[in-house]
């Protein structure tokens, strides 16, 4: 087996513009703002959702999440940042997890926590998002597991939101 040759480290810099990029993607779909949505995306970006749909392009991002906006009552994400990582020069991966409080409600439906990957790229000078992909974490057969993460998540609601 080869040895995958390692990107060097990260700049906080970095880190830190990757980290507020996924923060401006997840405050954008809780505000339901399909453009502001868009605007984090590369002008060639794609989304491949929930239901394993794919979304590819800014205009093509905007139409279908001002269509999810205005044909669902979408819940809020409360998200977790798992990892930066570098792939190369100008580019990074992210790895998160994230829980949906359904609309109406104040606290998480455990079945819509899912596991989020972001592909950022750094183009002009700024990180935009090249591929978002948003995985059910569904962990089949392994309740243990579902639970944890539900509860790693109510820390971070608890820890973000405002008191009640």
């Amino acid at each position: 087996m080869g040895h995958r040759e390692q990107a060097g480290p990260i700049e906080e810099r970095d880190e830190r513009a990757i980290r507020a990029l996924y923060g401006e993607l997840l405050d954008a779909w809780n505000q339901c703002s399909p453009d502001r949505m868009a605007a984090v995306f590369a002008e060639d970006g794609d989304v491949v959702g929930f239901d394993g749909s794919l979304n590819s392009g800014r205009a093509g991002i905007a139409s279908e999440m001002g269509r999810i906006f205005a044909d669902h009552a979408t819940g809020a994400y409360v998200g977790r940042v798992r990892d930066v990582r570098p792939l190369a020069t100008g580019a990074a991966i992210l790895r998160a997890v994230a829980g949906t409080v359904p609309a109406g409600r104040t606290e998480l439906e455990p079945r819509l926590n899912v596991v989020q990957t972001l592909v950022a790229v750094r183009r002009d000078g700024r990180w935009c998002i090249e591929r978002f992909q948003n995985t059910p974490a569904q962990f089949h057969g392994r309740p243990d597991l579902s639970e944890s993460l539900t509860e790693e998540l109510r820390q971070e609601l608890s820890a973000t939101s405002p008191a009640r």
